[in-house]
């Protein structure tokens, strides 16, 4: 191969390189003779400018404008004044990210140069960067991480679309039309994609979201979690009003009315919704059994999941989590843990028989299939070994990552040795209810 085989610019509104998604696509390309160069945003202590395993990182400063959570306790009047906040706050937030990748996509492209945009959503606005490049000559790629009128639905817990709805899927549309490559975490977004904006089947790839195996791995316990004497439960991910973290406490509070009151759970990583499940947790009278880590290093977050016996992944049925895959899944089978999860299409697609499925937002039947899983040790070492089999097998970035190569291949019209590998199908990597 080249020494080069093209350069690609990425636009990501999080932060880089804590999105795994993101840090496993820019390593695989970079590997394989592209240079990549990422612009993101801003966290704390990190500076605007580095190179991150070869990878040149751009960032901007964050801009966070008012609360964007559910206010379903409030009036008539204070609901419509924060849903006039929320769309406010979107606007300037998602205008001001999209606004400073066309300005510093510029001096990029001035500077280094690149030959694709590879836009990972959300917002949908990034097309306008994609689209002023294309003007240039460039490509232009759409991440569909997330379906984002499905988004807004879920994480405001409304059947009520309107408006908001229809332009959200309108810059959906413009995004995936717009697109000379499409990539996608499913084969239910991928049909989704193609039925509802027309997208060219032969340029949709399914790129799962796989756990890295050289970052995911089985290390020693914590010596204190292990100490306690109790069964540990693990959570790992996002803490947004979409995510289900409140209906996971609710069901350790039907786990003690169970009598199982020897347990400790693990709560990693941040969110909107982090200070009110804060709360509800002190209002359930749980503060000696749940601990919120906040966002940690990798390596301590990696040592906790290894000690927790029990992991849970408390998403509830919605019109995006229906059909979304989720990478803590995969982390959690990768360390051969069992799941508890409830009964959602592409999550049993994902983990199959390495998971207890219960009922879509049933919290006494969640808690119910915790306390069976407390008891039975033998179920627990049986259901681990499955996940990891089909992670081995199936799910790791190592094989997930080939339609990638795929994709950038038919791009650049140039051939990736590593996607000839055993290459996934378009269709989907294991097909039984979902991708």
């Amino acid at each position: 191969m080249k020494e080069s085989a093209g350069k690609v610019l990425m636009l990501l509104e999080n932060a880089f390189p804590a999105d795994s998604r993101v840090r496993n696509e820019a390593a695989t390309l970079t590997s394989n003779g592209i240079k990549v160069t990422v612009i993101a945003l801003r966290g704390r202590n990190e500076p605007a400018r580095e190179v991150v395993d070869g990878v040149t990182v751009y960032r901007l400063p964050r801009l966070t404008v008012f609360r964007k959570l559910p206010d379903s306790q409030r009036s008539l009047l204070g609901r419509l004044l924060g849903k006039l906040q929320r769309v406010a706050g979107y606007l300037i937030e998602y205008g001001y990210f999209t606004g400073g990748c066309l300005l510093l996509s510029v001096y990029i492209a001035v500077r280094e140069g690149f030959d694709v945009v590879h836009a990972h959503n959300p917002p949908d606005t990034l097309f306008v960067v994609g689209a002023f490049h294309k003007l240039l000559g460039k490509k232009f790629v759409f991440d569909h991480h997330d379906l984002s009128p499905e988004l807004y639905l879920s994480r405001f817990r409304t059947t009520e679309g309107g408006l908001i709805t229809r332009v959200l899927q309108l810059l959906e549309w413009c995004s995936v039309r717009l697109a000379n490559v499409l990539i996608v975490t499913n084969a239910s977004y991928r049909e989704i994609d193609i039925a509802r904006h027309g997208a060219v089947p032969e340029r949709v790839f399914i790129v799962r979201n796989g756990p890295d195996l050289k970052r995911v791995r089985l290390v020693d316990p914590d010596e204190r979690l292990r100490g306690s004497g109790k069964t540990i439960l693990g959570y790992v991910g996002a803490m947004n009003p979409q995510d289900g973290v409140d209906y996971m406490l609710r069901a350790l509070q039907h786990l003690r009315e169970l009598g199982k009151d020897d347990f400790y759970c693990v709560v990693i990583g941040d969110g909107d919704s982090r200070e009110e499940l804060e709360t509800l947790v002190k209002t359930l009278g749980l503060e000696n059994h749940v601990w919120f880590t906040g966002f940690i290093p990798d390596a301590d977050m990696i040592r906790y999941l290894s000690t927790a016996d029990i992991c849970l992944d408390p998403n509830p049925s919605s019109p995006l989590n229906d059909v979304s895959t989720w990478i803590k899944v995969m982390e959690y089978m990768a360390l051969g843990k069992p799941v508890v999860s409830f009964d959602l299409k592409e999550t049993r697609t994902s983990a199959e028989d390495a998971a207890v499925y219960v009922p879509p937002n049933d919290e006494a039947a969640f808690a119910k299939a915790v306390g069976a899983l407390m008891d039975d040790a033998d179920r627990r070492q049986k259901m681990g070994a499955i996940g990891r089999r089909r992670v081995d097998e199936k799910l790791s970035w190592n094989i997930t990552s080939r339609n990638l190569l795929s994709a950038y291949g038919q791009l650049l019209r140039t051939t990736f040795p590593a996607a000839n590998a055993q290459a996934l199908p378009p269709e989907s990597s294991s097909r039984t209810a979902g991708a």
